[in-house]
Formats: C-alpha cells, structure tokens, sequence
C-alpha cells in the first residue's frame, strides 16, 4: 500500500508498471474476463446517441456525479472512470495499478499518529479491505485527497463481487458528500412541503390518474390519501364539473400551458376550491404528468359573493335613481319604481300611495289609523301575468290596511316588516283576504314591506316578495329596501309638492287668461293655450280679444319672457293694462307706447326688469281694414279664402320688445278681403330644438295652405287642433298661445253714414236723418233718445270746431253712434251749476248711453255712445 500511495504522489518508484498498465493502446482484463480500451489512463464509455441526448439534456445524475472505481482484493486501482478524475484530479495514468492507500486523509501528521507509527497496525484502507471481505459491502465517508492538495469528502459505497473466472473484486461508486447533501436537502424540503403544505397537492400521470397526494388534499376530498391512488378526478370531484376538469388536465398535458385559479364546487358540495394545474417534466424533456394545486377559497368566494351583492345592490340603487330623479309626475313615478324591482330585486312589486297624494293633496298629520283614508295601488311590477296576479295586484286598487296587520305596523311604526312563510303571510292584511290568497297560490314565500315617506309623513307602503325558486329575503335585502323606500318617498313627496305648484299655477294662469271671447257681429275666433311641460308649468304666454266702439275688435298675443309664477303674473298685470288702454280706443302703436311707459310699474322689482313681445291688432267689420303694430313679436299671417289665395306674414314693422324703451312703434294699416284668416301665435308653436325658426313658420304656413284648400266653411276650431298637431314632438318645453280670426264685414245695411257742415241747419238734418234710419231699422223704442244724444254732440261739435261734422251708426249686438270733428281736443265732462246754461249735454251722454268716449283720428276726433238693444233687434 504504501508503494500505491508513493506512486499516487509521483514520489515512488513503484509508478512504472502503473504507467504500462494505463499506456496508450493497452487492454485491461476487467473482473469479467473482458476487454477494455483504456486511453487516457481511464475508462472511456462508448457514447451512442442516445447517451450524447442524454448528456446534453443534463439528467439528475449529472448533476449528482456519481464517480465508479474498481479495486482487486489488494486495493489496487483497475478502473478509474472520468467522473473521478474530475472529481479529484487524478488522470488514469497516475492511478490505475496503483494501490488507493496514498488517496486518503489520515491524521499521520499528529502528536499521536507519530507516537503510534512505530507500533505495526493496519492501515484505514487494510480494515476498510478487511470489512468489506467479510461483509461482501461497505458504506461510509472517507476524505480523500485532490491533486491540487485539498480535501474532498465523498460518500462511498464499496461491493464485492466475482468474475467469471471466480476471481473478486471490487466495485465502488463514489460521490461527493456536499452534493448529495444538497440533493437530501432538497427532497427533505419537496417532501417538507408536500405533506405539511395546507394546500391540496396531488401528482398525475401522463394517464391522469393520482399518483401522489398529500393529507390537505385528502381532507378536504373526504377521502383517505391511499384511495386516491390510480384514480381519476372523475370519480373524487364533484361529477358536474369532474368532465369540464378532465379536458383541462388534458389541455395543460398536451400543450404546457398552464391553468391557474380554476374555481370549481368542493366535493364535499360545501364550498369552493381553487384548483391549478403544471405539467412536469424531467430533464430531458420527457413529460411526466401533471401536478395540482388544490386551495381551499369558500371565503373568497363568500367574500366575493357578499362584493357582487352590494355592487349590484349599488347598481340598483343608481338605477332606480336616475330613473326617478326627472320624473315629476306621481303615477309615472310610482309605476316606474315598482317596474324598476323587477326581476332584478324582487318578482313581485308594488306601490301603494295614499289617496291625495297623486294629486297634490294634502296629507293627514294624524298618525294612520282604522280612519286613514283609502290607499291605493299605483304601480305594479311582475313577472308573469295570470288571474291570479290580478287578483294580487293591480293599477287602481284600493288597500285596505288595518292597524294590526302588517301593512298597518308598518305605517303605524315607520318600519319595515319581513314577512316570511305561509303563516305570517296570512297575518300581513285582514283575514281572508283574497290577495293573500292567490298570494300564496303563487308561491310567494318572502315579503318585504317598507313604509314611503317624506318628512316624517306617511305617504304609502313600498311591497316586494319573492316566490319559490328564489332565495328569501335576508336582512341585507330588508336594509336595501329601506334605501330604496326612504329615497322613493323623497321623490314621490317632490312630485305631489310639484302636482301642487303645478296646479296652482295654472289655476293662476287660467285666470289671467279669458275666459271666453266676445263675437261681433262678421269676426269668428278660436282660440289654444298649451301651457309648458317644464317647471310649475306657468309662463307669460297671453291672447285676447277686446271688442272695441263701433263693433271693432282688437286682437292681441303677446308672451312675457321667462317662465313660473313672476311671469305669470307679469303676464297678468301686462294683460290688463292692454285691457285698459284698448278701452281708450288708441291706435295699436300708441297703445304699445303707452304700455312700454308703464314698464316700471309692470316689473316684479326695478332691479329685476322685464321684458315682453306683443302683437296688437284692431279689425273694423264696417270697413274691413285691419291695423296692426308690432313689439318684437311675430307679425300675424293672414290666410285668403278661394282658389287664388294665399297664405303670408302680414308686412309690419317687427319694432323692440316692451321692456327697451327708447324706441317708437308703428302700425300698418291692411285691407282684409271677406272671409280671410287672421293668426297670431307665440313662439312655442314655431320654435324647435336645432331648427331654424323659419323652419317653423314655413311648417305653419303650409298647414294653413292644407285648411284653406277647404273653403270658407273650414272649421277653425279644426284648424287649431291641426296647427297644434304640427309641433315638433322634440321641440323646446314652451308656453303655445294661439288666436285665430275669420274676419268679414257687418251684414248689409248695418250701417249708415253722414257728412255735415259746420251750420246751424246740421243739428236739424241730423236728427232727421237718425230718426229715420232708426225707423227703418226698427228702434222704434230708441229712437227718441238716440236723437236727443245726436243733437248734444252735433251742438258741442258747431260750438267748438270749425268744419265738417260726421256722424255714423253701426247697428250689432248694440247701437253705435259716432259724431267726428276737426277739432282735436276731446271735450270734457262737467259738473253744471242751475244756472248755467249749458255743460250739461256730456253728462245726458254719460247717463242715457250704455257706455261712451272719444277716440283720436288722423282728422280730428270721434265721441261716440252705445246704447243696449233688444234680444229681437239684434
């Protein structure tokens, strides 16, 4: 051994025949009797493809390193492959033939080992020699020296064995003892966490059968590990899924490609599981099977069942608001909120309103009992229909609740009741009710009933159920409905406020508006107010007909801007000082003078200011002209019967809005041929969102071409229907005022016109001219008296003026006298003393007429006096 260990170190002599047995080119006899070409020094292997695959692939024996070694009984080296020339350094020259003793590590160079080296004992290598002869084997560590000088432990593992020629040997497989540690330490750690991990971890092989499992996955399939074993996940899983896992425990074997987060039902049937999917594969490449991570994700799923809830719960709640916030009508509102629940929330639904609140009523203070008024049901929401849902719910009906049922606790308390079960439902209204009844034929099982209300009043009851198929309600379902109940009772108590304004206002309006409008003797009028659909719904829009001396008429349209009450009520303020200054019988420009003076005094405040457009217009049946002016509005379109007439915007100065100031109006004077229409109209029936507003009055003219293609007979009534019927559906929500007039003159011989000089033979000639036209028109009864009031004013007219006197009478639903002078100044109404002998003809006037005035002319004046008719002369 020692010249071995000599010859290993390159000291000894022995090294000679070490180096002939590891030459070039010689064979060594290996324990077989075969034959091995050793160049090198060491024992080259062949290399076939399949190990070159092999070796490039890496294999776990690569990475281990496990060197062979073959000694005789003596301990000498016959082989000594590559692997342990790597491992320690050593070419196959310097080792084989050489005994192994030189390799070890020893304590020789101690205190001790050198006390000892004068006494014979064997050597490490002797008694490892001597316990494996006797064993057959050994295993353990031995530390060995590398070439460059260092120490290398290695595990060692050591067989005896026996040629073919009965000779033995021995065969060592060596590796070092910090690689296989590693490698243990690994495996410890895989096995560590396969059977510790609280995940479910199973193996499957390329038969997708288990091939390993852990404890957590065996748990939580209630099955023991070992039953698992050589099955499929079909027949532990849930079956409902166990196909749908099988085609992706395929798909992840076939393509590599992993499946993560895959959620299916627990075995079990409580629960959910997570459950992922590898394929494994070892170092050359070769598939292996699949492993599987099982996670136990019941409370993420809960969690997330318990989000998905309250985010559509939110959704709801969004939904329902936004399809209430512009509704302002009570019924709509109701109708939409019951249509809203359903399916989404509830299969049934409904909403029981009390009485006087669609209306705008008032509602009891009182806390609800046996004399609450009647409620009903204004909007219902199902999802199937049939008698018996009819019978349960239905637009209209009137609920009757009492104090101890649960509609009544709910009232009474302000809280909402869950009803749940066949036995409280009975207990919900009076017994033996038939809802109830096909209540529960219709499988409701759950019932939720919310109080409406607003301001600490009771409104009504919000109802939702539920029948079978669907969970019950749950206290997270009871606290959502009293969100929606606590925001819908807002709404509805907004919308009866509104239904309240609203028709305050329009009773407001209505009033300002006339009632009814006259109709002298050749005028037919029709009239349309459509008041807007936004805000309180009142506006500035305004029409009137004033019949004027001499059986005039005037015609006016005017609109205040701006909308609500102050409009309105700037309207009506407008409207009655038009009445008052018509009565003066002014011209159309003057009168829109006078009126615009007045705008300090029409304003809601002098800060605030007003404004308004108006058309005046003032038709004379006796002479058939028409005099129009213009404040900023649209000029009036006059339509001309028969088949070459035609339709068109009469020629008036457009002017300024009342409210400017500081501009003059004017007034155009139009002959009216016979039967021809006259229409005024305020924007709202023109106007359109994204139109041009000639767009709508070239709509308008053309339906007032299609009504006058029918004549002269052509209902005007009809014709307002037809120009309503031609807005725009989409067009602004604005007030739409509308007149209409068929002008025609005063039937023949009505009548009766003279001139006079101004000579003191014109008082006689007039009198004698009345007295006779009054005969023949068949006032016997007035005749005295008209006379007598002619010849007062034809006097004052001689006395003061000094020209041609007119007088004129116009016979209609009243006698009209006119007496006209060149004298500008009207005359003036005095008290007479006894003694005087004259002021007193005015004062006759003003007490025998039914009504008398003045008005101006181009020419001077006109005083003129009716007096009442009878029913048998009109």
């Amino acid at each position: 051994m020692d010249g071995v260990s000599a010859s290993v170190d390159g000291s000894g002599s022995s090294g000679t025949s070490g180096t002939g047995a590891a030459s070039e080119g010689r064979e060594v006899a290996g324990p077989a009797g075969s034959r091995a070409r050793n160049r090198g020094g060491g024992l080259q292997p062949g290399h076939s493809q399949g190990q070159e695959a092999a070796r490039k692939a890496g294999t776990l024996l690569d990475e281990l390193k496990v060197a062979v070694v073959m000694l005789d009984t003596s301990g000498r080296v016959l082989l000594w492959s590559p692997l342990a020339e790597e491992m320690l350094g050593w070419a196959g020259e310097h080792v084989v033939g050489r005994r192994l003793t030189g390799l070890l590590v020893t304590d020789a160079g101690g205190a001790h080992a050198r006390r000892m080296a004068a006494v014979p004992s064997p050597g490490p290598a002797e008694r490892i020699l001597a316990e494996l002869l006797g064993a057959g084997r050994w295993t353990g560590i031995l530390t060995l020296r590398h070439r460059d000088g260092h120490s290398v432990q290695v595990e060692a593992r050591a067989s005896l064995l026996v040629d073919g020629d009965g000779r033995p040997f021995v065969l060592a497989s060596v590796a070092e003892t910090s690689q296989l540690r590693t490698l243990e330490h690994d495996l410890a750690a895989l096995d560590s966490l396969f059977d510790s991990s609280p995940l479910g971890v199973a193996i499957f092989d390329t038969d997708l059968r288990y091939v390993r499992v852990n404890e957590a996955l065996a748990r939580m399939n209630g099955l023991p590990a070992t039953e698992h074993i050589g099955r499929r996940a079909a027949g532990i899983v849930n079956p409902k899924v166990a196909d749908e896992l099988t085609v992706l425990q395929q798909h992840v074997l076939d393509t590599g490609r992993p499946v993560i987060d895959f959620v299916i039902p627990a075995p079990t049937g409580h629960g959910h599981r997570s459950v992922s999917y590898h394929r494994l594969e070892d170092r050359a490449g070769h598939v292996l099977g699949i492993s599987c991570t099982v996670m136990d994700v019941t409370e993420r799923q809960q969690a997330h069942v318990k989000i998905e809830r309250a985010r559509q719960r939110l959704a709801l709640l969004n939904d329902v608001g936004s399809r209430l916030s512009d509704l302002l009508d009570v019924r709509r509102l109701a109708e939409t909120l019951a249509e809203a629940l359903v399916p989404r929330f509830s299969d049934f639904s409904g909403v029981i309103l009390h009485a006087a609140v669609p209306d705008g009523g008032e509602l009891p203070m009182h806390t609800y009992g046996e004399t609450t008024q009647e409620m009903r049901q204004l909007g219902i929401g199902k999802i199937k229909s049939g008698p018996l849902v009819d019978l349960m719910i239905g637009i209209g009906k009137v609920i009757k609740v009492t104090t101890e049922g649960t509609f009544g606790t709910a009232l009474l308390t302000g809280k909402p009741q869950l009803v749940e079960g066949e036995e409280q439902l009975r207990a919900t209204t009076y017994p033996g009710d038939p809802k109830i009844q096909a209540a529960i034929d219709l499988g409701v099982h759950s019932l939720i009933v919310a109080p409406l209300r607003a301001r600490g009043i009771m409104l009504g009851l919000l109802v939702v159920s539920r029948i079978e198929g669907r969970d019950p309600f749950d206290q997270d379902d009871l606290a959502l409905v009293m969100e929606l109940a606590d925001r819908s009772g807002a709404a509805l108590d907004n919308a009866r406020l509104y239904v309240r304004e609203r028709e305050g206002a329009l009773m407001l309006q209505r009033s300002l508006l006339p009632q009814s409008v006259p109709e002298p003797p050749g005028v037919q009028l029709a009239f349309r107010y459509v008041p807007g659909s936004s805000g309180a719904a009142a506006g500035g829009d305004w029409f009137d007909a004033i019949p004027l001396a001499g059986g005039r008429i005037a015609l006016v349209v005017g609109d205040v801007m701006g909308h609500g009450l102050r409009a309105a009520a700037t309207m009506g303020r407008l409207r009655t000082a038009v009445r008052t200054l018509a009565g003066l019988d002014m011209a159309p420009d003057e009168l829109l003078r006078r009126v615009n003076d007045l705008g300090d005094d029409l304003a809601q405040s002098r800060a605030e200011g007003w404004m308004a457009t108006c058309v005046y217009a003032v038709y004379d049946p006796s002479t058939r002209r028409c005099t129009v002016a213009c404040a900023g509005h649209f000029p009036p379109i006059l339509v001309v019967p028969g088949p070459d007439g035609e339709v068109r915007q009469l020629e008036v100065p457009a002017g300024v809005p009342l409210g400017v100031g500081g501009v003059d109006f004017e007034s155009a004077e139009v002959e009216v041929p016979d039967g021809a229409v006259l229409v005024l109209y305020t924007d709202g029936l023109v106007e359109a969102r994204g139109e041009d507003i000639s767009e709508g009055i070239d709509r308008l003219c053309a339906v007032l071409r299609a009504t006058q293609s029918e004549g002269e007979g052509a209902s005007l009534e009809d014709a307002c229907d037809d120009l309503l019927a031609s807005m725009t559906p989409g067009r602004e929500p604005d007030d739409v005022a509308l007149l209409m007039a068929r002008l025609g003159g005063l039937p023949e011989g009505s009548t009766a016109s003279w001139t006079f000089a101004a000579e003191p033979s014109a008082v006689r000639q007039a009198r004698r001219h009345v007295r006779e036209t009054l005969s023949d028109w068949g006032l016997h009864t007035i005749v005295d008296i008209t006379v007598l009031l002619v010849s007062e004013l034809v006097t004052n007219s001689l006395r003061y003026a000094h020209g041609p006197i007119g007088v004129r009478m116009v016979r209609g639903t009243s006698l009209l006298v006119e007496v006209s002078d060149p004298l500008p100044d009207p005359p003036r109404e005095r008290s007479a003393a006894e003694d005087d002998e004259g002021g007193r003809g005015l004062q006759l006037v003003a007490r025998a007429s039914r009504r008398w005035g003045t008005r101006h002319g181009p020419l001077g004046k006109t005083v003129w006096f009716e007096l009442a008719l009878d029913r048998r002369h009109t």
